[in-house]
């Protein structure tokens, strides 16, 4: 508070020649009196869509053709870094020469392709275990680690839910081309399972560093999320109920009244 109010004093007779900065993540600690005479920006995270727009004019300019959907990936491998895409931009035109497509943005980037995750979600909805399960193995056999499909296929859940609801399709952060597939399978896999699923996924995401068999947790995860959707039995399919224990269930048997006696 000492250094404040010094710093108060300055502010109220600044030096012509002065310009004060202040950068902070905390503004509420900073004084009302100070914050009142000072212009506040706040700044954020750069939005993928937004970078990836950023790119796709670089690349005009550049006389680069690049696919969108490659800009796309670049816009979320930077999280919210524009200096950080224009640099992975800038190796990537380098090695794939003036056409940049999705395909070698996918393969120097290490990202795995959302096709896994489409085909893994249809066969949970349509409760093909075996089908997600050589998906899976699929996926390690490509080089991949188990965490990252874990954390891969809970934001394409999420991505899903936000589909379900044309009000929050602003939410979706993904390239155009990708918004008509997430809606269809959006209409196609049902909100119990997206729920439930994210809730089985973020308990399988903090416990996998953890894990002495993380391959074997992923698929327990699998095997629970196909379970959810899994098809039931028709009526005439279900066994025959068990014969209820005579002692449980059975309506008590009214006694018979005991005969009078005798008058002496």
């Amino acid at each position: 508070s000492a250094a404040f109010n010094a710093f108060l004093k300055t502010l109220e007779e600044p030096p012509p020649y002065a310009i004060f900065i202040l950068a902070t993540t905390e503004k509420h600690k900073i004084l009302p009196t100070i914050l009142s005479r000072c212009q506040v920006f706040d700044f954020r995270r750069i939005g993928i869509v937004d970078i990836a727009k950023h790119l796709a004019g670089i690349a005009k300019n550049e006389g680069i053709e690049a696919e969108p959907q490659a800009l796309h990936l670049i816009a979320q491998k930077a999280d919210g870094g524009l200096r950080d895409a224009l640099s992975i931009f800038d190796q990537l035109v380098s090695f794939a020469g003036r056409r940049l497509t999705y395909q070698t943005a996918r393969a120097n980037l290490n990202v795995l392709d959302h096709e896994h995750y489409f085909t893994i979600t249809d066969n949970l909805a349509q409760g093909d275990l075996p089908a997600a399960l050589l998906e899976f193995n699929t996926i390690l056999q490509n080089g991949f680690d188990g965490h990252l499909f874990v954390t891969g296929l809970a934001r394409h859940f999420r991505d899903l839910l936000v589909s379900q609801d044309a009000r929050t399709l602003p939410l979706l952060e993904v390239s155009e081309d990708l918004v008509a597939r997430y809606g269809e399978q959006a209409q196609a896999t049902p909100r119990d399972l997206l729920l439930r699923g994210l809730d089985r996924l973020a308990q399988c995401d903090a416990q996998y560093k953890q894990s002495k068999e993380p391959r074997m947790l992923v698929e327990l995860t699998l095997m629970q999320l196909c379970r959810l959707n899994a098809p039931t039995a028709s009526p005439a399919e279900a066994p025959m109920a068990e014969k209820k224990s005579p002692d449980v269930g059975a309506a008590p048997q009214k006694q018979a009244p005991a005969p009078a006696a005798p008058a002496p």
